[in-house]
C-alpha cells in the first residue's frame, strides 16, 4: 500500500512540475516571439519585397550571424491545428450537424463550445499570418481574401520576389479599390471598383495556385521521423523493435531497427541502453527556465555548516537518468552521480550536484527569474558566494554569514510543522530584520554597479568606424532629441522618433546593443535632415 502511494505521490509532483514548466514555457515563448516579432518587423518594414534569399542576407548582415542562423530567425510556420486528428473546419462542421439533434440546454452548450473552437481556430490562423514575414505590412487585405490554412502555408513557403510581389501587387489592388469605393454612394464608379475588387481576389488565388500541394506533403522520411517522436512520446522507454513493430506497413517495410536507431540520433531524443526518452523541448528552448522549475519541486539549495554553498538535482528511475544526462550536457558543467541506491530499497537515485563557487553562481544567476519556490534560497547563496569572494575581511562578514545559515534553515522549513526552531538557535522574530540587512546593496555601492554600459565594441569598431567616444555622443544625442519631442510632427517625423524610442529602448535593456547603437545612429541622421543641427 506504501509503494501504491509513493507512486501516487511521485505522478503527482510530476503531474505539477509539468504544469509548471507548460506555463513557464508559454512565458518564454511569448517574450521571445514579442522581441523577435519587434526585431523582424523594425528590419523589413517599409522596405522593398525581398526573396527569402535576399531577407537572410539581410539578417545576417544586420546581426552579423551565419545564414543559418538567420534562416532561424525568420518565423516559422505554426503546426496543423488538429484535434483528435480532425481538422478544425471537418470539426465545427460535425459539431453543427450533431447541434441539430440537440435541443435546450444542450444545444447552447454545444453553440458556446462551437463558438470556443472557431476563436481559437481563428487566433490560430492570426499566428500563421503574422509567420508570414514578407506580408506584414498587407495584413488587412490579406484578411479580407478567401484562405484556408493550407493557403497559407502556401504563401509562406514562397520564396521567389516575383510570386511575393504578384501577391502583394493583388493585395495593394484590392486594398486601393476598397479605400477609394469607402463611403461611396452606389453609381457606376461603385460599380467599377468592386468589380476590381473582384479581380483582385481571383488574382490572388491565381497566385496561390501556382505552388503546388506537392510542396506541402511530408516525405517518407518526415512521416518517419513524426512516428518515432510520437510512439517515444507516449510509451517512454521504448526500444528501436517495438516502434518498428508499431509502424504503419508503408513505414515498415523500408525502416529497420537498426536504421530507427540511427534515425533517432539526429531527433531530440535522449537514449539509455537501448531505451528512448523524449526530453520536454524546454531543456533546448530555454534549459535555465527548465533547471529553475526542476530544482523548484525535485531539487535543493542550501548549505554546509562550513558555509558551502550546495545546488543539485534529483530523479529516480531510468527516465530520471535520461532527463539528468541530458540536463548535464546541456548546462555543460555539474557533476553526476547515477544509479545511487535509495534508503528505502525504492528505484535507484540519480543526481546532479553543484559543488564549486563558480558553477553555483553560474546555475543561480541564470536561473533566478524563473524561480518560483526556492527563489530566496538562491539570492541568499548568492550574496554568500559573492561575500566569500571579495569581503572576507570585512567587519561585518562573520555576522551576516551566521544570519545567512539560519535564513536559509528558514526557507528550508518554513513549512515544516511543528520545527524546533530553538535548537538551531533561530528566533521567528528575528527573520525579517535578517532579510533587511542583505548586504547586496552595500557591496553595490562600493563596487560602483548599475551605470549602463556607454562603450563601443569590436563590430562596432570594425562595422561602423565607432569609438568610445563616437558611441557615447550618438547615445547622448538619442536622449536629448527624445526629450525635446515636439507636440505636433508629421508622418515622417513620427516615424524617426519612433525608432529613435525603440532603439533607446533595446540599449536600456542591454539586449542588441550593436544593433540599437546602429539604429541610433541611421535615424539621427534622418532627424538632421529633416529638422537640421541638433541644440545639445
Amino acid at each position: 500500500m506504501t509503494e501504491q502511494a509513493d507512486k501516487y505521490r511521485q505522478a503527482a509532483e510530476q503531474m505539477n512540475r509539468l504544469a509548471d514548466l507548460d506555463e513557464e514555457e508559454e512565458q518564454v515563448k511569448d517574450s521571445i516571439e514579442e522581441q523577435l516579432d519587434t526585431e523582424l518587423k523594425s528590419i523589413f518594414s517599409n522596405s522593398y519585397v525581398m526573396s527569402e534569399h535576399e531577407e537572410i542576407t539581410k539578417l545576417s548582415s544586420t546581426f552579423n550571424i551565419n545564414a543559418s542562423d538567420a534562416r532561424k530567425k525568420l518565423a516559422s510556420f505554426p503546426n496543423e491545428y488538429i484535434v483528435q486528428e480532425h481538422t478544425i473546419p471537418d470539426l465545427v462542421r460535425k459539431m453543427r450537424k450533431a447541434r441539430r439533434a440537440l435541443k435546450g440546454e444542450h444545444r447552447t452548450r454545444m453553440s458556446k463550445a462551437i463558438d470556443t473552437m472557431i476563436d481559437a481556430y481563428t487566433e490560430h490562423l492570426n499566428k500563421c499570418i503574422t509567420s508570414i514575414t514578407w506580408l506584414n505590412d498587407y495584413e488587412v487585405p490579406l484578411k479580407k481574401m478567401r484562405y484556408n490554412e493550407k493557403d497559407l502555408s502556401k504563401l509562406h513557403k514562397m520564396k521567389s520576389a516575383e510570386l511575393r510581389r504578384e501577391t502583394i501587387d493583388a493585395l495593394c489592388k484590392y486594398w486601393e479599390a476598397e479605400l477609394e469605393q469607402s463611403g461611396m454612394p452606389y453609381n457606376q464608379k461603385y460599380s467599377e471598383l468592386h468589380k476590381t475588387m473582384s479581380s483582385a481576389k481571383k488574382d490572388f488565388r491565381n497566385v496561390i495556385g501556382k505552388i503546388t500541394d506537392q510542396s506541402l506533403t511530408k516525405s517518407k522520411r518526415e512521416r518517419k521521423q513524426d512516428f518515432i517522436i510520437k510512439m517515444v512520446c507516449e510509451n517512454p522507454g521504448i526500444n528501436a523493435s517495438a516502434i518498428h513493430e508499431r509502424m504503419p506497413t508503408d513505414l515498415h517495410n523500408s525502416s529497420s531497427p537498426n536504421s530507427i536507431s540511427k534515425a533517432i540520433k539526429k531527433l531530440d531524443i535522449t537514449s539509455v541502453k537501448g531505451s528512448y526518452y523524449k526530453v520536454p523541448s524546454m531543456i533546448k528552448k530555454n534549459i535555465w527556465a527548465y533547471t529553475a522549475a526542476f530544482i523548484d519541486s525535485d531539487g535543493y539549495i542550501t548549505l554546509d555548516r562550513n558555509m558551502n554553498p550546495r545546488v543539485g538535482l534529483v530523479a529516480t528511475g531510468e527516465r530520471g537518468k535520461a532527463f539528468m544526462q541530458e540536463m548535464h550536457k546541456s548546462l555543460g558543467f555539474g557533476r553526476m552521480h547515477l544509479d545511487q541506491k535509495s534508503p528505502q530499497a525504492t528505484r535507484l537515485i540519480n543526481r546532479l550536484n553543484f559543488y564549486s563557487q563558480d558553477d553555483v553562481s553560474k546555475l543561480l544567476k541564470n536561473c533566478l527569474p524563473h524561480f518560483r519556490l526556492k527563489k530566496g534560497n538562491a539570492e541568499l547563496l548568492l550574496e554568500l558566494i559573492r561575500m566569500k569572494k571579495s569581503y572576507k575581511k570585512a567587519d561585518w562578514y562573520k555576522g551576516r554569514c551566521d544570519e545567512i545559515f539560519k535564513l536559509m534553515k528558514w526557507e528550508n522549513h518554513k513549512d515544516h510543522v511543528g520545527f524546533d526552531w530553538l535548537k538551531e538557535g533561530i528566533y521567528l522574530d528575528d527573520i525579517q530584520k535578517y532579510k533587511d540587512n542583505c548586504k547586496m546593496s552595500v557591496m553595490d555601492s562600493l563596487e560602483n554597479i548599475g551605470t549602463i554600459v556607454k562603450s563601443s565594441t569590436p563590430y562596432l569598431r570594425e562595422k561602423k568606424k565607432l569609438g568610445d567616444k563616437e558611441v557615447e555622443h550618438i547615445i547622448s544625442t538619442t536622449k536629448k532629441i527624445l526629450e525635446s519631442k515636439p507636440e505636433k510632427i508629421d508622418e515622417e517625423g513620427q516615424k524617426i522618433f519612433k525608432e529613435l524610442k525603440l532603439a533607446d529602448m533595446m540599449y536600456e535593456s542591454g539586449q542588441n546593443y550593436n544593433y540599437a547603437i546602429g539604429r541610433m545612429q541611421k535615424y539621427i541622421k534622418h532627424y538632421i535632415e529633416k529638422y537640421g543641427n541638433i541644440r545639445l
